[in-house]
């Protein structure tokens, strides 16, 4: 698989990452969890993304992928569930990125976001400077933010951040004309979440699950045909090269618990970018409907 440069970084990454919350699951086993991990970065997929809140997922990590540490670009999530310490504080920030550091049994971790904190949390100076700091301090190489709407504008204008990481799909595309756009030209790398759109051509969501319901109903709206993909594709193939081609983007993060839909997606992304004219009627269909649509954390 390629590798594209991380914004304005040293990083190296390809376009297609693991989400690794499936990994973190009790669901899986020890071994299970192990080969998961392993053969997504045997299939070239050298990111990999984690956050606290995904179970065992950085403790797994560590575990399992730290014996080939050079061939892995490290990404997770802070300012929240470090014990004893309020969330969002900067002394919640700094421990976060020591305790990443000691979960993925590594001196720096690649890339620490601050997960979908409010504007007005982005904003305060201890937060700001404890983000100075974990990088000074060397325990993080970039620091970034994941979310959507006012506090993502915020963090791609202030200077703050070197990544964004934001949702990206055919049904998810307000993003790629204002901060997906703006952070590239300012040098930021930009992570794409939710690049299937939780396979909306399905013909019902999961019961409970509310952004799989949002996603189907924008999916009717723009008129795509569950059965009729463009370009000869299946949905999912097509999803993720809309997502993973679109300008701007680094990369595309999937989460998955099995190994041959790992295959499965490595094929699709490693097959280049949509013909021209499916770009083209996948935009068109959004934008006659979803102008008003926010990207779903």
């Amino acid at each position: 698989m390629e590798r594209r440069r991380f914004g304005s970084t040293d990083l190296l990454i390809a376009p297609l990452g693991l989400g690794a919350g499936a990994a973190g699951g009790t669901d899986l086993t020890e071994d299970e969890a192990g080969t998961l991990l392993n053969r997504a970065v045997d299939l070239g997929m050298n990111l990999v993304d984690a956050a606290p809140s995904y179970g065992l997922a950085e403790e797994r990590i560590g575990r399992h992928l730290s014996w080939r540490r050079r061939d892995v670009v490290l990404s997770t999530k802070g300012g929240y569930g470090v014990p004893g310490v309020p969330d969002w504080t900067g002394e919640c920030i700094r421990r976060g990125a020591e305790r990443a550091c000691a979960l993925f049994r590594t001196d720096a971790v690649d890339i620490f976001h601050l997960h979908s904190c409010p504007l007005e949390t982005l904003r305060r100076d201890d937060v700001l400077g404890a983000c100075r700091d974990v990088v000074r301090q060397g325990k993080v190489k970039v620091v970034a933010y994941s979310g959507e709407g006012e506090a993502l504008d915020f963090a791609v204008a202030c200077g703050a951040f070197g990544s964004i990481q934001t949702s990206v799909s055919a049904c998810d595309q307000r993003g790629l004309d204002g901060a997906v756009k703006a952070a590239a030209g300012r040098g930021l790398g930009v992570l794409a979440k939710r690049p299937l759109a939780n396979a909306p051509w399905r013909q019902a969501p999961p019961p409970g699950d509310a952004a799989a319901a949002e996603y189907c109903k924008r999916f009717l709206l723009m008129g795509l045909d569950p059965s009729a993909p463009p370009a000869g594709l299946d949905w999912a193939a097509t999803f993720l090269r809309f997502a993973a081609y679109a300008p701007g983007v680094t990369a595309v993060l999937v989460g998955t618990r099995r190994v041959a839909h790992l295959a499965e997606c490595a094929a699709a992304v490693g097959a280049g970018q949509l013909p021209e004219f499916a770009v083209k009627q996948l935009a068109t269909a959004f934008h006659q409907v979803g102008a008003g649509w926010e990207g779903l954390i």
